[in-house]
């Protein structure tokens, strides 16, 4: 058995790893002046950003594969209290953040409430309470080998409908795809993201079923470390494993591309196949070869995870509401901090940099502090 010491700073260090870019990337100074590997696909590929939310599932069914286990000696009506009471918090969290400042400025900034009606109702935390839930209520009540089969199952089925449903000659399209099809009978309209330039929610319903199998991936493999140990074979294992889920995503994307909007099955195994190889590594530099004085930093992150993500994403709408010599405080900072003597590109990088710095500087604190708000 690993030693609880032992067991978990690999896991923060991915977790907070993960928080980082995940505030880093939602952040720049500004949306027009983005590094490529800063950005998510346009729609079919992927890239460094696009492994960002399926790492933090992953992780999270990481920490599954310890929490869970203390269930085994309590009574179903605590776990099933536990997970969803847990899963429904981080569900209106997200509801929250949807809503959240409940006023906007109109164009000579005079406060106009917001219409909640029209409130984007699935989101990144929506996405993450729903996977919790669901991988949890599996993994507790069916064996691990089982739920694995039905991951597949899942990944299998899912590649059926999108293709059975989707719009010829590209059923996969952004207009065209079965997801937004069957969010659009669940959803008004109004209450779908429109990021894309057309009405369609890359954390919608349907294609939240493929992100489970994320979870419960993360899940597999941290009962494999705890049962094989922080060892150069766990190492290759996990190594091998990923590349080998490389391969076989590559393959699919022939005939499922790879496009994390639709959350496609090809996808699920090729940001399994990266989290294996980044937590093989992890292990190796952290748990055999002993570097971890660089740990900290990402620690600082992992250990508040869920409240570092929700504050920078309040703290990034009320920047847009604050407002200095007739407009919002963000632009104001970026032109005059960071235009003023950077290029364009390095002044946006730069601003999520510092940005993601002001929210480690607040999770230190709270460490320090052993403060650890959870949900």
């Amino acid at each position: 058995m690993i030693k609880r010491s032992q067991r978990y700073l690999a896991l923060d260090v991915l977790r907070g790893l993960t928080i980082a870019l995940m505030v880093l990337v939602n952040n720049p100074g500004s949306w027009s002046n983005i590094y490529a590997p800063f950005k998510h696909a346009a729609w079919q590929g992927f890239t460094p950003t696009d492994l960002v939310f399926p790492t933090f599932l992953f992780v999270i069914g990481n920490a599954m594969s310890f929490s869970l286990r203390k269930y085994d000696e309590k009574s179903e009506e605590d776990f099933l209290k536990k997970i969803f009471t847990r899963s429904l918090l981080i569900f209106f969290i997200g509801l929250f953040m949807s809503a959240f400042p409940f006023v906007y400025r109109n164009e000579v900034g005079e406060f106009i409430f917001k219409d909640l009606s029209q409130m984007r109702i699935m989101g990144v935390l929506q996405r993450i309470a729903i996977c919790y839930l669901i991988a949890g209520l599996m993994l507790h009540y069916i064996k691990t080998k089982a739920t694995l089969i039905i991951s597949i199952n899942i990944l299998l089925l899912y590649w059926w409908f999108m293709y059975r449903f989707g719009t010829p000659p590209d059923p996969f399209s952004l207009a065209g795809n079965a997801a937004l099809k069957f969010d659009l009978l669940i959803f008004h309209p109004d209450n779908l993201w429109k990021g894309f330039g057309i009405t369609f929610d890359p954390e919608g319903l349907l294609s939240t079923l493929p992100a489970i199998v994320n979870v419960v991936a993360g899940y597999i493999a941290g009962i494999f470390i705890q049962r094989s140990g922080n060892t150069i074979p766990t190492v290759w294992k996990l190594a091998l494993s990923g590349f080998l889920l490389l391969i076989v995503a590559k393959f699919w994307d022939l005939y499922f591309p790879i496009i994390k909007g639709i959350w496609t099955s090809s996808y699920v195994l090729y940001s399994i196949g990266w989290d294996l190889l980044l937590i093989a590594a992890l292990i190796l530099l952290i748990e055999i070869w002993k570097f971890k004085k660089w740990t900290y930093f990402f620690v600082v992150f992992g250990r508040n995870p869920l409240f570092i993500f929700v504050l920078s994403g309040l703290i990034a709408m009320l920047m847009s509401i604050i407002w200095i010599d007739g407009g919002s405080i963000k632009p104001w900072i970026y032109n005059n901090a960071f235009l003023s003597w950077l290029s364009k590109y390095n002044a946006s990088i730069a601003f999520a940099v510092c940005f993601m710095l002001l929210m480690w500087i607040i999770g230190y604190v709270l460490d320090k502090k052993k403060i650890y708000i959870k949900v």
